[in-house]
This record gives C-alpha cells, sequence and structure tokens, in this order.
C-alpha cells in the first residue's frame, strides 16, 4: 500500500494544490513499516484541477496525509479512490509514522479562501 503526502522541504505542505512535490511511502502491510519512499513532481496549476488524483491511484496510493485542501481536492482525491486526513504538519516521515501508528485522524477542515477557483 502507498500513501501520499504534499511536501515541501520535507515537511508537509500547507496547502496541497501548491506543494512543490508529493512524498509518496509505500509501506508493508503485514508489519506496518515504511518500505521505501520516492518523490512525485507536482504538478503545475491547482491541485485539483491537475491530473495528480489519477496519477498517485495509478501508483497504488489509497491514502493523502495532507495540511489543508478544499472540498473539490478532496472530492476528486476520493473519487479516485484515495482517502484524504487534513490538519497535518511536520516531518513527512513522522508523520508518515503517526499515520501507522493510528494517531492521525482527519481534521474535517476545508480551504474556504481558494484564489483559483477549485471549489466546485
Amino acid at each position: 500500500m502507498k500513501i501520499a503526502l504534499p511536501s515541501r522541504q520535507n515537511n508537509i505542505d500547507d496547502h496541497f494544490g501548491h506543494c512543490e512535490y508529493f512524498t509518496v511511502f509505500t509501506i508493508n502491510d503485514d508489519n506496518k513499516e515504511i518500505t521505501s519512499q520516492e518523490t512525485i513532481a507536482s504538478p503545475a496549476g491547482c491541485g485539483c484541477k491537475s491530473n495528480i488524483a489519477q496519477i498517485l491511484s495509478k501508483m497504488g496510493v489509497k491514502v493523502m496525509i495532507a495540511g489543508n485542501m478544499g472540498e473539490g481536492a478532496v472530492n476528486v482525491l476520493n473519487n479516485a479512490g484515495i482517502e484524504v486526513l487534513r490538519g497535518c504538519s511536520g516531518d513527512v516521515k513522522n508523520v508518515a509514522l503517526k499515520w501507522l501508528d493510528g494517531t492521525l485522524v482527519d481534521s474535517g477542515d476545508s480551504c474556504h479562501e481558494h484564489e483559483h477557483g477549485c471549489h466546485n
């Protein structure tokens, strides 16, 4: 299984659609350990209007752990089969380990102010 985190300088980026890249961790389901890490370039433009959800889904990503994102992006990711957890911050590996421990919960908060018109 794979999880993705919108990243900037190895930290969770506060805004999904503006991240520098996505950190993708491959998780061993048997022992809940990270087995590999890779980065995927962030597409130009707004996250919810890009093809990043399809790219990540085809790679096997099942969970997006993010700082904040609009409802449009949440819907696009959910429609691609990717569960979303918002309200996270800090070092991407530490956040991934917290998710593996079961200590992360979706904040339910969505970005309401967005200059790119991604909210539909």
